[in-house]
């Protein structure tokens, strides 16, 4: 039986691929907050605060319990529907904690697999451009991290030298 995992998962379309990202702390914590925050960055969301977890061929995966799919809370408000992906690939997790200030790398053993993983307050303002940034390093130096993060130049019009 797949692990049930008190956390969101919400994923962002870098390289040609929905990449993941596990959010976890205790209730109250900001984990919905962060999800709202990151929908209006460009995320989307795959589960929130219930996510079903497994391992399969070296990657882990999550999606949320089939009673929670496409629901996210808006504490103070009400429990609403939003476009959510069925399932993703999950890249990378998040904990709730004071985070510092440049940490070593590390993982986190999940569901049978293992996935990069950083603290973050989930309250931060930044907190959504952080989890795109820690996503767009993954699997890569900062070189090329840094490529695969700015946008597409434009392309040149007609007639017109390359800037």
């Amino acid at each position: 039986m797949n692990p049930v995992l008190h956390a969101g998962l919400m994923a962002l379309r870098l390289r040609g691929r929905w990449r993941g990202v596990l959010v976890q702390g205790p209730s109250g914590s900001g984990k919905s907050d962060l999800a709202l925050r990151a929908l209006d960055a460009g995320f989307r969301l795959v589960a929130d605060d219930r996510t079903v977890a497994w391992a399969s061929g070296g990657a882990v995966y999550g999606r949320a319990p089939d009673l929670l799919s496409g629901l996210l809370e808006v504490r103070g408000l009400d429990v609403v529907r939003v476009p959510a992906l069925d399932f993703c690939r999950i890249d990378l997790a998040v904990s709730a904690g004071d985070p510092e200030r440049l940490p070593e790398p590390a993982t986190l053993d999940l569901a049978g697999g293992r996935v990069p993983h950083l603290v973050l307050r989930l309250t931060d303002a930044s907190a959504p451009h952080r989890l795109r940034e820690a996503l767009c390093r993954l699997g890569g130096g900062r070189e090329e991290s840094y490529q695969v993060c700015l946008p597409a130049p434009a392309a040149p019009v007609l007639g017109e030298s390359p800037p």
